[in-house]
């Protein structure tokens, strides 16, 4: 599953969240490339330890805990901590490669499983050409360049690249997740059913409203018995 999920920074965490990694240190982006991704890369990331990285993180982790469509769609176990990339000059792109199975990160040695691969832009997508991020699928590839503040959810399965950036800058957080639920499809058709669940909820709710119901006792029992589908999917799928 390709999920879009829009404005997950709002305007001003997007500002604070810039303004401290570009005043940072850089290093070279193979720092965490594989053996055969790193063959591949060429860009610059910012150094985990680092106090503004650091921040950086925290801003984005606490965005990611209130998004309803993130934790919906991701159904998150663990979350790689957030790093940052940024593309310009001579060190303008990432070929072709699928993500590392498991990432192990080095302060903590906590290892997670990467079930999806998470790009979340940070530079306005006008402010430079080129970057987009190519993920091949069955239905061909996927040419991805989003609005700052914007972030795209795909398999870590994926074979993926990062065109070169002609013009500008293109500066990103990426990260990955283990999932409770390892399956794509499986995690899918949650997501799926979740989203038609919360669609029928908010219609109901306003019905309730214009017939001044108590939407304490009016929920369906079809929404109910939907809801316990969901459910209990999530029971006989989750690895928690």
């Amino acid at each position: 599953m390709l999920l879009r999920i829009p404005q997950v920074l709002t305007p001003e965490e997007l500002t604070q969240l810039r303004q401290l990694v570009l005043g940072a240190d850089w290093a070279d982006g193979r720092v965490t490339a594989g053996s055969q991704s790193g063959s591949v890369k060429n860009n610059r990331q910012l150094p985990e330890e680092l106090p503004a990285a650091q921040q950086a993180r925290h801003i984005v982790s606490v965005a990611l805990a209130r998004n309803p469509m993130f934790v919906t769609g991701a159904l998150p176990k663990s979350v790689y901590p957030p790093l940052f990339n940024r593309y310009s000059g001579g060190a303008n792109f990432f070929g072709n490669h699928i993500d590392n199975a498991v990432r192990t990160h080095a302060a903590t040695a906590r290892h997670v499983r990467t079930d999806m691969s998470c790009t979340l832009f940070l530079s306005a997508a006008d402010s430079y050409d080129g970057g987009e991020l190519v993920v091949q699928d069955t239905y061909g590839e996927q040419r991805i360049k989003f609005a700052a503040g914007d972030l795209v959810m795909y398999p870590g399965t994926s074979v993926h690249r990062v065109e070169p950036v002609t013009r500008g800058e293109r500066l990103a957080c990426f990260f990955w997740v283990e999932s409770m639920v390892r399956s794509d499809a499986q995690r899918r058709l949650l997501y799926d059913m979740d989203m038609a669940i919360t669609a029928l909820r908010r219609q109901d709710l306003s019905l309730i409203n214009e017939s001044g119901q108590n939407p304490v006792v009016s929920e369906r029992p079809e929404v109910v018995k939907l809801t316990g589908c969901y459910h209990n999917l999530l029971r006989m799928w989750a690895d928690v």
